[in-house]
């Protein structure tokens, strides 16, 4: 039967994947609409597979607010192309945006969970991938509740290459929060405090230290001395409260927050790609392969 414009027009609306594709899908499907969809599905579920060796390690990290939840996503794509493409930045969102809604208990149950009209969320992803042409990874997502007498404060740097959100007990002050935000984004703490610092990690470290220590020659009866000092930078590292306040380095971040009776519960930092392989490929490359796929 002959393809109409109208028709390819309803199945890309429908569908979301090219012209061209829709027109290929209808011949295929012989004018079947709902048979069209399927044949773009079953697309999408073989180029999907057909990337899943891909590395993916760009992308974006995003936060989204919902009543008493906050959330930080990572999603993933091959190219910082992609990335920035306004397509990925709504679909990022709209992922953040359903899966603080559905509070799902990890990737594995949101991936295999429904989203709008799509049976899961991995077969939404699927026939993204169809349109865009990379493979697409919902690589991670924490999910925080606000305090009774407290706040979530959220922070986005660079429009998505770092995303924190952090829950802030002991007072409702928005700003303050996204201070705290602001501050993880920079100084990439991994514990708020002290105590929650393994034994075993600070065994480690006061042992590398003390190693250190004699190395430099020094003597070992000043050498504890030494390591106990430098166990302090140590934790000024790691912890939080023990960190100067960028926007107040005179005061570290504890101490400001003790004085308006306010204390960090916890905290989630992403940084796009952190501890994923990544991919060697030119800029000239890069540009090559995008405007191929176009």
């Amino acid at each position: 039967m002959s393809i109409t414009a109208s028709m390819v027009k309803e199945l890309r609306e429908k569908t979301g994947a090219g012209m061209m594709d829709c027109k290929r899908a209808l011949q295929d499907a012989e004018g079947d609409m709902d048979r069209a969809a399927e044949i773009l599905r079953e697309k999408g579920m073989a180029q999907a597979a057909k990337k899943s060796d891909r590395i993916a390690a760009e992308g974006l990290a995003v936060v989204e607010v919902s009543g008493d939840y906050a959330i930080a996503v990572e999603i993933n794509s091959e190219t910082d192309f992609v990335a920035k493409n306004e397509g990925f930045q709504a679909l990022t969102k709209e992922i953040a945006t359903h899966l603080v809604e559905t509070r799902p208990a990890d990737v594995e149950a949101a991936l295999a969970a429904p989203i709008g009209d799509s049976a899961t969320l991995q077969e939404y992803l699927n026939a993204k991938v169809a349109q865009i042409g990379e493979r697409i990874d919902l690589r991670r997502f924490a999910i925080l509740e606000k305090p009774e007498s407290g706040v979530c404060g959220s922070y986005v740097h660079m429009g998505g290459s770092i995303a924190v959100i952090v829950a802030v007990d002991g007072s409702t002050d928005e700003g303050l929060a996204r201070d705290m935000a602001m501050h993880i984004a920079a100084a990439k703490p991994r514990y708020v405090s002290r105590d929650q610092v393994s034994a075993e990690e600070v065994e480690k470290e006061r042992e590398f230290l003390k190693t250190q220590a004699l190395n430099e020659g020094k003597s070992a009866n000043i050498v504890e001395k030494m390591v106990e000092g430098r166990l302090g930078k140590f934790f000024e590292d790691i912890c939080v409260n023990d960190q100067a306040f960028i926007k107040d380095p005179d005061k570290k971040v504890g101490k400001l927050l003790s004085e308006q009776g306010a204390s960090i519960v916890s905290f989630v930092r992403y940084e796009v790609g952190e501890g994923l392989e990544k991919r060697e490929e030119n800029f000239a490359e890069e540009v090559l392969a995008q405007t191929k796929k176009d």
